[in-house]
Formats: C-alpha cells, sequence, structure tokens
C-alpha cells in the first residue's frame, strides 16, 4: 500500500464516490474532517450514505445486506456497484475503492489503486454504527447481541473475525456432515478439532475485549449510564475454571460425544456460537432489556462511545461513528454531551437526523449537508 499527503492524527473521509449504490446513481461529497451532519425527511438517502461508509470496513455492512441487494435497482439485481473513498489518517492519504462486479457476488477491493482482501481494510479504517434497527438488541433474540459483541471485540483484536469465519466454517460442515450421516470418521474429527481450536480462541477473544470494555463502561460518560457487561456461555464458564489448552480439549470431547444430539437437533448445540452478551444499567443496577426505552437507548450510547475510547487507547485510532437517527431519542443534555464527545473524538463521525435543529448544539464544530431525494447539498452552518 502506497500513500501520499500529509500525515493526519485524525481518521476522516474527505471525499465519498458513489456509483450505482442503493439510490445514488451517482454521488461525489466533499467533507472536511468535522463530524457530518445528514439531516433529511425519511427515505431521501441518509441512512444509505452511513451504509456505504460501513464498506469502508471488512464485513457487510451496517445492513448485513448481500451484493446484490445494495445495487441501485432501476440498475438492475445484476448490475455493479462502488463505493469509494479518499481518507486522511495517521498514515496520510489513503484512496478505497470497493464494490460489486457485474452479475458478480464476489466484493471488490483496491487500495490506493491495487487489488487487496477486504480484510486489509482493518489496517486502514473502522467503524462502528448505532441505528433504529438496534433498539431492541437488549429485549430480542441473542444473536444480534452476538453480532453487536463481535464488532466490538473486532474493533480491539482484527484476527477476531478470522477466527470467528473458520469455526462458522467448520461447524456448518460439521453440521452436513451430520444430516448425511457423518459416516466419514476422520474428517468430522477434523471438523471438530477446528471448531474446538477456533472456538476457544473466539471465547477468549471476546473475554479479553469484554473485560477491557467493562472497565471502560463502569466509568460511564456524563449524564450517560454508566454500563456493565458480561459474557454468559458454557464455553466462557469453562475458561474461568481452566487453561485454554484444556478447553480446547474438553470442547473437542464435548462436540465428539454430542454428535447424535446434534444431528437429531440440526446444529450444533455446544459452543460460542450460543453465547450471550449480558448488560446491566449500573446505576439502577437492573438488565437493560428492563429499562426503559430512552435508557436503553443512552446504555447503547454509552457503550458505543467507551468502545471509541478502548480503541483510541489500543491503536491510536479512533474507530468511525456512524450513528443514524440516534439524537431523536436523547434529551438535551445527553445531545450535548454526545456531540462534545464526538468532537473530540481524532475520528469523524457521521449522524443522520430528520430534525436539523437538533443538531444545533455542535455549532460550528460540524458540518451539515441536507439530503433530498438522493441529492446532497450544504446545509446550515450549525450555529443555533
Amino acid at each position: 500500500m502506497t500513500t501520499s499527503g500529509q500525515t493526519s492524527p485524525r481518521l476522516a473521509v474527505r471525499r465519498l464516490t458513489l456509483t450505482d449504490f442503493r439510490c445514488y446513481s451517482r454521488l461525489r461529497l466533499e467533507t472536511d474532517a468535522r463530524p457530518v451532519v445528514l439531516t433529511g425527511p425519511n427515505g431521501a438517502g441518509k441512512t444509505n450514505l452511513l451504509e456505504a461508509l460501513s464498506f469502508l470496513t471488512p464485513g457487510r455492512g451496517m445492513r448485513r445486506a448481500t451484493l446484490a441487494e445494495v445495487s441501485r435497482k432501476d440498475a438492475g439485481e445484476q448490475a455493479p456497484w462502488a463505493v469509494a473513498a479518499v481518507l486522511d489518517g495517521p498514515v496520510g492519504r489513503v484512496e478505497i475503492g470497493t464494490g460489486r462486479e457485474a452479475g458478480s457476488e464476489r466484493r471488490t477491493v483496491r487500495i490506493d489503486g491495487q487489488p487487496a482482501k477486504a480484510r486489509e481494510l482493518a489496517e486502514i479504517a473502522s467503524a462502528l454504527w448505532l441505528t433504529p434497527a438496534m433498539d431492541r438488541l437488549f429485549i430480542e433474540g441473542a444473536g444480534g447481541r452476538r453480532r453487536f459483541l463481535d464488532r466490538l471485540v473486532f474493533g480491539q483484536d482484527s484476527g477476531h473475525a478470522a477466527r470467528a469465519t473458520a469455526y462458522e466454517h467448520a461447524m456448518r460442515e460439521r453440521t452436513r456432515l451430520l444430516k448425511n450421516g457423518g459416516a466419514d470418521g476422520g474428517w468430522m474429527s477434523a471438523l471438530e478439532d477446528a471448531m474446538a481450536r477456533e472456538g476457544i480462541a473466539v471465547a477468549e477473544a471476546r473475554r479479553t475485549a469484554i473485560a477491557r470494555l467493562d472497565v471502560a463502561c463502569a466509568e460511564g460518560l456524563g449524564p450517560f449510564p454508566a454500563a456493565r457487561l458480561t459474557l454468559t456461555g458454557e464455553v466462557e464458564g469453562w475458561l474461568d475454571q481452566m487453561t485454554a489448552a484444556d478447553a480446547v480439549d474438553r470442547l473437542r470431547g464435548a462436540l465428539r460425544v454430542a454428535r447424535a444430539r446434534d444431528e437429531a437437533a440440526g446444529a450444533a448445540t455446544l459452543g460460542p456460537h450460543r453465547s450471550d452478551l449480558g448488560v446491566r444499567h449500573a446505576a439502577k443496577d437492573l438488565p437493560a432489556g428492563q429499562c426503559s426505552t430512552g435508557e436503553q437507548k443512552a446504555v447503547l450510547v454509552s457503550i458505543v462511545l467507551a468502545q471509541a475510547r478502548v480503541r483510541t487507547a489500543l491503536t491510536g485510532l479512533a474507530p468511525l461513528m456512524l450513528l443514524d437517527e440516534v439524537v431523536a431519542h436523547l434529551d438535551q443534555v445527553r445531545r450535548a454531551a454526545l456531540f462534545d464527545e464526538l468532537a473530540g473524538l481524532n475520528a469523524q463521525s457521521w449522524m443522520t437526523g430528520t430534525d436539523e435543529h437538533l443538531f444545533d448544539g455542535f455549532g460550528d464544530r460540524a458540518q451539515f449537508f441536507r439530503v433530498v431525494d438522493a441529492t446532497v447539498h450544504p446545509g446550515n452552518t450549525g450555529h443555533p
């Protein structure tokens, strides 16, 4: 990877270009390093801009969409799409391009014009996001919390995604083999060995990351409530009692014993894919799911801000913050505290909302744009 331009301690998107992405046939947006506020009516294309930014990092983006779903509808399901950006950061100026080739389900990535793997994007930027779909994170199923948890872990440990992917691949292959009668005992044992090794590594990474984050969350942030985080799961319990090597042996043996049960269930019934993230409102000593909707949102924001502080302490670089329709759920005191925190981060934040007056507290610390019918115009100056 080559870089050019002046070194900047603040991670910021300076230019964003979209081609046939969601509702945008073509867009070029120039920004400075300050927080970006996007306002406009519902359905105008604000969230699509945040999703495009999320593709500057590894993974499937903030909506977990397939590549075909991202293509602009009027262009057709097989149409290519592209997201390109110029980023300033600690290593200087970097150009990123990513997208889909025509008729392909393979994502392409280029860094400074050279072909690259998606995982290499983690060396340049990371992102954290909050969306309205996450408002029920604490009261719905564990799957959403695990995905949220793993994004937090990946922000602290860039190898976590590869370990989790390897574990899930071995688990799917084992389930397929069990459904077909599990006749290949050698291959079954190899898959269970991979599940044990990668699964314990996943559990260890989660434990380490959540221990760090729990300390940061316990401090709270001004009017945002302190939160306490825990991991629940059988495998995590083993790691409280034994070494990782012993836990690998135990999981390997447990998977072997559980073959008949897992065949009947059609899925693995033991492993870190069944773990959960526990969150409590510290001051009220209540599970977050039992708090009011406003308090749940405040706890979630508190966790995300704590993660930004942890990542900054570990790497010197905060993640891009992509906050979709967040401020409408916060009172004026919490909005002011959020704006102060975002303005002080060494990474850019992007926020959306329908009411631009809710962002007046930013003043000239942010840059404002108005989004209407998939077009983006300069907004007000940010002054009340």
